[in-house]
């Protein structure tokens, strides 16, 4: 049987397949991953002092509202998904108990080894486990979690679709999924402010304190190319999920997205 010469369509989506974004840049899916990588292998020293600094400390009130929308209970399992320098982790680790689990989990190496030695120094060993884990092909057993989180994390993945799918098999009936991230502000004047920001301050931060302008070059551009809250909702109803909603936080600038596996 003859082969049909592919369509142009059928040509459009297999180069859609082959290259995506990187921040604003096109470039080949296999790329993505090590460009990504290298971003937060520069960064991971003083990714805490810079959350700090380009949030004005309000990323802690984000973390916080999401640990309370979690309806985390002692003894459950709770995988903090490019958990980074564990934030999340060291709170869900309190909050679990002795019967409880936390699994940290990054694909960065660096990122993970700066979380592992700050909760160590807070004393946060008995309950937490680390995994270098890509999020699209998590080395889990299906059923294994009660909670996902993944906080300013998602929009770094190359393939969101794929991610979502690997977390709602993790994810144990009944389990729910918090997505904290960056998105689209609210109204107009806010979204010229923060984009301002985004582009002309946030490089020169990043400059001045981890000698690094490109990489938060990188970071403001990819919130922009991250799927705004109703495009990332729909992607969490494709992946199977139930109930989702998401709530705006700081004007839309961050919103928390949340679903559940029935």
């Amino acid at each position: 049987m003859p082969v049909q010469e592919p369509t142009q369509s059928t040509q459009a989506n297999s180069n859609e397949k082959e290259t995506t974004h990187f921040g604003f840049q096109t470039v080949e899916t296999k790329e993505k991953e090590s460009k990504v990588a290298s971003v937060f292998h520069s960064v991971a020293q003083q990714y805490d002092v810079m959350n700090d600094l380009m949030s004005f400390g309000v990323h802690r009130l984000w973390k916080r509202f999401t640990i309370d929308a979690s309806g985390v209970r002692p003894g459950n399992s709770v995988l903090d998904l490019a958990g980074g320098t564990g934030d999340l982790t060291a709170k869900f680790s309190k909050l679990v108990g002795r019967e409880g689990k936390v699994v940290l989990a990054d694909i960065n190496s660096s990122m993970l080894n700066v979380g592992r030695d700050k909760l160590r120094d807070q004393g946060l060993v008995q309950n937490i486990e680390y995994v270098q884990a890509n999020a699209q092909y998590l080395p889990f057993e299906d059923n294994s979690f009660d909670i996902v989180t993944i906080a300013f994390g998602l929009r770094n993945v190359t393939d969101k679709d794929m991610a979502l799918r690997s977390i709602f098999r993790v994810l144990k009936p009944g389990g729910r999924l918090l997505v904290l991230e960056f998105s689209t502000p609210e109204h107009e004047l806010l979204n010229k402010a923060y984009d301002f920001y985004s582009f002309n301050i946030l490089p020169k931060m990043g400059e001045l304190v981890a000698k690094d302008s490109e990489s938060y070059q990188y970071l403001a551009e990819s919130i922009r190319m991250h799927p705004d809250q109703e495009t990332l909702k729909g992607m969490m109803d494709e992946a199977g999920f139930e109930q989702t909603s998401y709530k705006n936080l700081t004007g839309g600038i961050v919103a928390l997205h949340k679903g559940y596996k029935f």
